[in-house]
Protein backbone atom coordinates (compact mmCIF):
# COMPACT_ATOMS: atom_id res chain seq x y z
CA UNK A 1 0.00 0.00 0.00
CA UNK A 2 2.85 2.40 0.93
CA UNK A 3 4.75 1.85 -2.72
CA UNK A 4 1.35 2.47 -4.32
CA UNK A 5 0.72 5.80 -2.47
CA UNK A 6 4.17 6.58 -3.34
CA UNK A 7 3.98 6.30 -6.66
CA UNK A 8 0.78 8.02 -7.08
CA UNK A 9 2.67 10.85 -5.16
CA UNK A 10 5.19 11.20 -7.49
CA UNK A 11 2.96 10.05 -10.15
CA UNK A 12 1.19 13.27 -9.53
CA UNK A 13 4.35 15.45 -9.27
CA UNK A 14 5.65 14.73 -12.63
CA UNK A 15 2.12 15.12 -13.96
CA UNK A 16 1.82 18.61 -12.62
CA UNK A 17 4.91 19.35 -14.66
CA UNK A 18 3.67 17.66 -17.36
CA UNK A 19 0.04 19.60 -17.17
CA UNK A 20 1.63 23.09 -16.40
CA UNK A 21 3.25 22.73 -19.68
CA UNK A 22 0.14 21.03 -21.69
CA UNK A 23 -1.46 24.39 -20.45
CA UNK A 24 1.05 26.23 -22.50
CA UNK A 25 0.25 24.20 -25.54
CA UNK A 26 -3.46 25.03 -24.73
CA UNK A 27 -3.21 29.03 -24.05
CA UNK A 28 -1.66 28.94 -27.66
CA UNK A 29 -3.98 27.03 -29.29
CA UNK A 30 -7.21 28.42 -27.94
CA UNK A 31 -6.39 31.87 -29.06
CA UNK A 32 -4.38 31.57 -32.13
CA UNK A 33 -5.40 28.02 -33.50
CA UNK A 34 -1.69 27.34 -33.51
CA UNK A 35 0.10 23.98 -32.05
CA UNK A 36 3.70 25.08 -30.64
CA UNK A 37 6.29 22.18 -31.17
CA UNK A 38 8.39 24.51 -29.96
CA UNK A 39 7.03 24.70 -26.14
CA UNK A 40 9.66 22.09 -24.55
CA UNK A 41 12.53 24.11 -25.59
CA UNK A 42 11.03 27.32 -24.63
CA UNK A 43 10.57 25.33 -21.28
CA UNK A 44 13.79 24.49 -21.27
CA UNK A 45 15.26 28.07 -21.62
CA UNK A 46 13.47 29.20 -18.94
CA UNK A 47 14.54 26.92 -16.96
CA UNK A 48 18.51 27.78 -17.89
CA UNK A 49 18.02 31.10 -17.29
CA UNK A 50 16.94 30.10 -13.73
CA UNK A 51 19.74 28.31 -13.28
CA UNK A 52 21.97 31.04 -14.41
CA UNK A 53 20.30 33.72 -12.19
CA UNK A 54 20.81 31.27 -9.07
CA UNK A 55 24.37 30.13 -9.95
CA UNK A 56 25.94 33.96 -11.24
CA UNK A 57 23.46 36.77 -9.41
CA UNK A 58 21.67 35.07 -6.25
CA UNK A 59 20.33 32.12 -5.21
CA UNK A 60 17.68 33.64 -3.31
CA UNK A 61 14.45 31.65 -4.69
CA UNK A 62 12.64 35.18 -4.38
CA UNK A 63 14.93 36.77 -7.12
CA UNK A 64 15.16 33.65 -9.17
CA UNK A 65 11.55 33.29 -9.68
CA UNK A 66 10.88 37.30 -10.90
CA UNK A 67 13.61 36.85 -12.86
CA UNK A 68 12.60 33.34 -14.65
CA UNK A 69 9.26 34.95 -15.16
CA UNK A 70 10.18 37.81 -16.58
CA UNK A 71 12.41 36.12 -18.78
CA UNK A 72 9.55 33.88 -20.03
CA UNK A 73 7.31 36.96 -20.76
CA UNK A 74 10.38 38.53 -22.53
CA UNK A 75 11.04 35.37 -24.56
CA UNK A 76 7.13 34.45 -25.60
CA UNK A 77 6.62 37.97 -26.41
CA UNK A 78 9.85 37.94 -29.13
CA UNK A 79 9.09 34.70 -30.41
CA UNK A 80 5.68 36.06 -30.84
CA UNK A 81 6.74 39.38 -32.70
CA UNK A 82 9.82 38.79 -34.38
CA UNK A 83 9.00 34.52 -35.74
CA UNK A 84 5.17 34.05 -35.29
CA UNK A 85 3.35 37.46 -36.24
CA UNK A 86 4.92 37.70 -39.85
CA UNK A 87 3.18 34.23 -40.40
CA UNK A 88 -0.40 35.56 -39.79
CA UNK A 89 -2.58 34.44 -42.54
CA UNK A 90 -0.40 32.19 -43.97
CA UNK A 91 -1.18 28.38 -44.05
CA UNK A 92 -1.54 26.17 -41.18
CA UNK A 93 0.99 23.65 -42.20
CA UNK A 94 3.73 26.59 -43.08
CA UNK A 95 3.26 28.19 -39.27
CA UNK A 96 3.65 24.74 -37.95
CA UNK A 97 6.85 24.16 -39.62
CA UNK A 98 8.16 27.59 -38.28
CA UNK A 99 7.40 26.39 -34.90
CA UNK A 100 9.59 22.83 -35.35
CA UNK A 101 12.70 25.07 -37.35
CA UNK A 102 12.19 27.30 -34.15
CA UNK A 103 12.54 24.34 -31.85
CA UNK A 104 15.45 23.28 -33.63
CA UNK A 105 16.91 26.59 -32.99
CA UNK A 106 16.60 26.96 -29.23
CA UNK A 107 17.59 23.60 -28.42
CA UNK A 108 20.95 24.19 -30.23
CA UNK A 109 21.19 27.30 -28.53
CA UNK A 110 21.57 25.93 -25.07
CA UNK A 111 25.18 24.22 -26.20
CA UNK A 112 25.82 27.33 -27.75
CA UNK A 113 25.07 29.46 -24.54
CA UNK A 114 25.46 26.97 -21.84
CA UNK A 115 26.86 23.62 -22.13
CA UNK A 116 25.79 20.07 -22.91
CA UNK A 117 26.24 18.71 -18.90
CA UNK A 118 23.41 18.00 -16.46
CA UNK A 119 23.36 20.78 -13.28
CA UNK A 120 21.46 20.76 -10.24
CA UNK A 121 19.00 24.02 -9.78
CA UNK A 122 19.75 24.82 -6.23
CA UNK A 123 17.47 27.44 -4.89
CA UNK A 124 18.07 26.42 -1.01
CA UNK A 125 14.81 24.72 -0.86
CA UNK A 126 12.59 22.34 -3.05
CA UNK A 127 15.10 19.40 -2.59
CA UNK A 128 14.35 18.32 1.17
CA UNK A 129 12.40 15.57 2.10
CA UNK A 130 9.06 15.93 3.66
CA UNK A 131 7.40 13.16 5.71
CA UNK A 132 3.83 12.73 5.24
CA UNK A 133 2.66 9.50 7.51
CA UNK A 134 6.12 7.60 6.26
CA UNK A 135 6.14 8.40 3.23
CA UNK A 136 9.25 10.79 2.25
CA UNK A 137 8.12 13.26 -0.48
CA UNK A 138 10.73 16.20 -2.05
CA UNK A 139 9.20 19.27 -0.89
CA UNK A 140 9.68 20.29 -4.30
CA UNK A 141 6.98 18.06 -5.58
CA UNK A 142 4.01 19.35 -3.21
CA UNK A 143 5.21 22.38 -4.37
CA UNK A 144 4.90 22.20 -8.14
CA UNK A 145 1.33 19.78 -7.27
CA UNK A 146 0.42 23.00 -5.36
CA UNK A 147 1.16 25.86 -8.27
CA UNK A 148 -1.03 24.15 -10.57
CA UNK A 149 -3.82 23.63 -8.28
CA UNK A 150 -3.37 27.29 -7.73
CA UNK A 151 -2.81 28.02 -11.47
CA UNK A 152 -5.72 25.95 -12.64
CA UNK A 153 -7.98 28.10 -10.13
CA UNK A 154 -6.31 31.30 -11.43
CA UNK A 155 -6.67 30.83 -15.75
CA UNK A 156 -10.68 29.90 -14.62
CA UNK A 157 -11.37 33.02 -12.93
CA UNK A 158 -9.26 35.19 -15.46
CA UNK A 159 -10.71 33.58 -18.72
CA UNK A 160 -14.24 33.56 -16.79
CA UNK A 161 -14.59 37.39 -15.32
CA UNK A 162 -11.30 39.58 -16.47
CA UNK A 163 -11.95 41.60 -19.87
CA UNK A 164 -8.92 40.46 -21.60
CA UNK A 165 -9.43 36.48 -20.93
CA UNK A 166 -12.67 37.13 -22.49
CA UNK A 167 -11.22 39.18 -25.34
CA UNK A 168 -9.08 36.14 -25.71
CA UNK A 169 -11.79 34.06 -25.72
CA UNK A 170 -13.32 35.92 -28.31
CA UNK A 171 -10.65 36.03 -30.98
CA UNK A 172 -10.52 32.13 -30.52
CA UNK A 173 -14.06 31.80 -31.16
CA UNK A 174 -14.00 34.27 -34.50
CA UNK A 175 -11.03 36.83 -34.26
CA UNK A 176 -12.98 38.86 -37.32
CA UNK A 177 -15.67 39.43 -35.18
CA UNK A 178 -13.47 40.18 -32.32
CA UNK A 179 -11.61 42.86 -34.61
CA UNK A 180 -15.40 44.68 -35.91
CA UNK A 181 -15.87 44.58 -31.57
CA UNK A 182 -12.41 46.58 -31.67
CA UNK A 183 -10.27 43.60 -29.80
CA UNK A 184 -6.81 43.63 -31.18
CA UNK A 185 -5.94 40.47 -31.99
CA UNK A 186 -2.09 40.68 -32.47
CA UNK A 187 -1.98 41.65 -28.93
CA UNK A 188 -4.20 38.63 -27.58
CA UNK A 189 -1.79 36.30 -29.61
CA UNK A 190 1.12 38.35 -28.08
CA UNK A 191 -0.61 37.82 -24.48
CA UNK A 192 -1.25 34.42 -25.32
CA UNK A 193 2.97 33.84 -26.46
CA UNK A 194 3.89 35.12 -23.34
CA UNK A 195 1.25 32.91 -20.47
CA UNK A 196 2.36 30.15 -22.68
CA UNK A 197 6.01 30.98 -21.87
CA UNK A 198 5.43 31.74 -18.18
CA UNK A 199 3.23 28.98 -17.26
CA UNK A 200 5.21 26.09 -19.08
CA UNK A 201 8.64 27.72 -17.81
CA UNK A 202 7.32 27.27 -14.26
CA UNK A 203 7.02 23.76 -15.07
CA UNK A 204 10.13 23.60 -16.86
CA UNK A 205 12.03 25.49 -13.47
CA UNK A 206 10.25 23.20 -11.14
CA UNK A 207 11.45 19.27 -12.95
CA UNK A 208 15.29 21.12 -12.98
CA UNK A 209 14.46 22.02 -9.03
CA UNK A 210 13.05 18.69 -8.42
CA UNK A 211 15.24 16.69 -10.96
CA UNK A 212 18.45 17.59 -13.10
CA UNK A 213 18.39 20.63 -15.64
CA UNK A 214 20.45 19.43 -19.59
CA UNK A 215 19.67 20.24 -22.91
CA UNK A 216 17.44 16.59 -22.67
CA UNK A 217 14.97 18.52 -21.12
CA UNK A 218 12.54 19.37 -24.58
CA UNK A 219 11.34 16.10 -24.62
CA UNK A 220 9.13 17.27 -21.45
CA UNK A 221 7.37 19.35 -24.44
CA UNK A 222 6.84 15.84 -25.97
CA UNK A 223 5.84 14.40 -22.63
CA UNK A 224 3.13 16.77 -21.98
CA UNK A 225 1.71 16.87 -25.36
CA UNK A 226 -0.43 13.47 -24.99
CA UNK A 227 -2.09 15.39 -21.72
CA UNK A 228 -2.99 18.22 -23.97
CA UNK A 229 -4.46 16.00 -26.46
CA UNK A 230 -5.81 13.70 -23.35
CA UNK A 231 -7.68 16.67 -21.91
CA UNK A 232 -8.26 18.59 -25.18
CA UNK A 233 -6.15 21.18 -26.88
CA UNK A 234 -8.63 23.81 -26.62
CA UNK A 235 -9.26 23.27 -23.07
CA UNK A 236 -6.95 24.74 -20.97
CA UNK A 237 -8.04 23.23 -17.45
CA UNK A 238 -8.47 19.95 -19.23
CA UNK A 239 -4.69 20.34 -20.10
CA UNK A 240 -4.07 20.51 -17.03
CA UNK A 241 -6.07 17.65 -15.27
CA UNK A 242 -4.66 15.44 -18.60
CA UNK A 243 -1.09 15.91 -17.19
CA UNK A 244 -2.39 14.69 -13.91
CA UNK A 245 -3.35 11.60 -15.47
CA UNK A 246 -0.44 10.69 -17.71
CA UNK A 247 2.06 11.14 -14.96
CA UNK A 248 -0.23 9.13 -12.54
CA UNK A 249 -0.54 6.40 -15.69
CA UNK A 250 3.24 6.22 -16.23
CA UNK A 251 4.40 6.22 -12.76
CA UNK A 252 1.79 2.86 -11.98
CA UNK A 253 2.64 1.04 -15.47
CA UNK A 254 6.74 1.47 -14.25
CA UNK A 255 6.11 0.60 -11.22
CA UNK A 256 3.62 -2.57 -12.04
CA UNK A 257 4.44 -3.78 -15.08
CA UNK A 258 8.02 -2.68 -16.11
CA UNK A 259 10.18 0.19 -16.38
CA UNK A 260 9.80 0.10 -20.56
CA UNK A 261 5.90 0.55 -20.22
CA UNK A 262 6.65 3.87 -18.19
CA UNK A 263 7.38 5.64 -21.90
CA UNK A 264 4.43 4.07 -23.62
CA UNK A 265 1.62 4.53 -20.32
CA UNK A 266 0.79 7.97 -21.68
CA UNK A 267 0.42 7.40 -25.74
CA UNK A 268 -1.21 4.23 -24.98
CA UNK A 269 -3.99 5.91 -22.69
CA UNK A 270 -4.40 8.70 -25.16
CA UNK A 271 -5.01 6.34 -27.83
CA UNK A 272 -7.73 4.69 -26.48
CA UNK A 273 -9.22 7.81 -25.06
CA UNK A 274 -9.29 9.52 -28.68
CA UNK A 275 -11.22 6.19 -29.92
CA UNK A 276 -13.92 7.05 -27.73
CA UNK A 277 -13.14 10.97 -27.35
CA UNK A 278 -11.77 12.07 -30.54
CA UNK A 279 -11.56 15.63 -29.29
CA UNK A 280 -10.20 14.19 -25.26
CA UNK A 281 -11.68 14.41 -22.49
CA UNK A 282 -12.66 17.99 -22.23
CA UNK A 283 -12.43 19.37 -25.59
CA UNK A 284 -15.47 19.26 -27.96
CA UNK A 285 -15.96 20.90 -31.12
CA UNK A 286 -18.04 23.98 -31.58
CA UNK A 287 -18.38 24.01 -27.94
CA UNK A 288 -16.22 27.15 -26.00
CA UNK A 289 -13.94 25.49 -23.71
CA UNK A 290 -11.88 27.17 -20.86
Amino acid sequence: MQYLIQLLISGLAIGAIYGLIAMGFAVIYKSTGLVNFAQGEMTMITAYIAWTISTTVSGNVFVVAVGAILAAVLLGLIIERLVMRPMLGEPVFATVMVTIGLAVILRSAINFIWDAYPHGLDIGMGRGIVHLGGIGVRAGQIAVIATLLLLLAAIWAFFRYSKVGVAMRAVAADDRTALLMGISATRVHALAWAASSVIAGIGGVFFALSYDLSPAMFQLGLKAFPATILGGLDAVLGSGVGGLLIGITENLAGGYIGSGMKEVAGFAMIIIVLMIRPFGIFGERDIERV
